[in-house]
C-alpha cells in the first residue's frame, strides 16, 4: 500500500508502494492458476526490483525461484519524463529480451509494470498477463493474448 516516494530506495521497502492483503492473495491465487493449468515455468522467474514485484512473484512461484533483474525498472521510468531517445533505448532492449525464445516446453514468466498508455506493450491491468510468442533474437515477437487474473482463473 501506499505510493512510492522521491527517496525510492530497493532495498527499503517503506519508500515505495506496498502489495496491500488484496494483492498478496492475488499474487497466490495466480501461482495456484499457473500451475493448475499445468503451465511449465522456466525458473527463475524475473521480477522487477520493486518490492511489490518481488513479493508477488515470491508468494506465485516460491521465494527460491525468483531472480530479481534490474532492467526492468526503466518500464516504470517510461511513464516519466523522458526524452524520445532515452524512450526507444529502453524499448529497443525491451524488444531484445521479448524476442528470447525460452527452452523448449517452458514459459518465461517476468513480473514488471504496465506500460504507459500507447508504449511498448502498453496497459496492463494489475495481476494481467500479457501472452508473448518470441521468434527468436533479430525476429521480433506476437502478443498473442492478454488476461486479466479473473480471466486466468476462468480458463480452469
Amino acid at each position: 500500500m501506499g505510493t512510492d516516494q522521491d527517496n525510492l530506495n530497493f532495498h527499503d521497502c517503506t519508500t515505495q508502494r506496498n502489495l496491500s492483503e488484496i494483492g498478496r492473495r492475488q499474487a497466490i491465487a495466480y501461482g495456484d492458476d499457473i500451475r493448475r493449468l499445468q503451465i511449465p515455468v522456466l525458473k527463475p522467474v524475473i521480477a522487477s526490483p520493486f518490492c511489490r514485484t518481488v513479493h508477488t512473484a515470491m508468494l506465485a512461484f516460491g521465494v527460491e525461484n525468483v531472480q530479481v533483474d534490474p532492467f526492468w525498472v526503466n518500464i516504470y521510468r517510461l511513464s516519466a519524463n523522458l526524452s524520445l531517445i532515452q524512450q526507444q533505448r529502453i524499448l529497443n532492449d525491451l524488444n531484445l529480451l521479448l524476442e528470447e525464445l525460452p527452452p523448449p516446453g517452458e514459459n518465461k514468466v517476468i513480473i514488471a509494470h504496465s506500460f504507459p498508455e500507447g508504449v511498448g506493450l502498453g496497459q496492463i491491468s494489475d495481476m494481467g498477463t500479457v501472452i508473448i510468442k518470441p521468434f527468436g533474437r533479430g525476429n521480433g515477437y506476437q502478443v498473442v493474448g492478454r488476461l486479466s487474473l479473473k480471466e486466468l482463473n476462468e480458463l480452469i
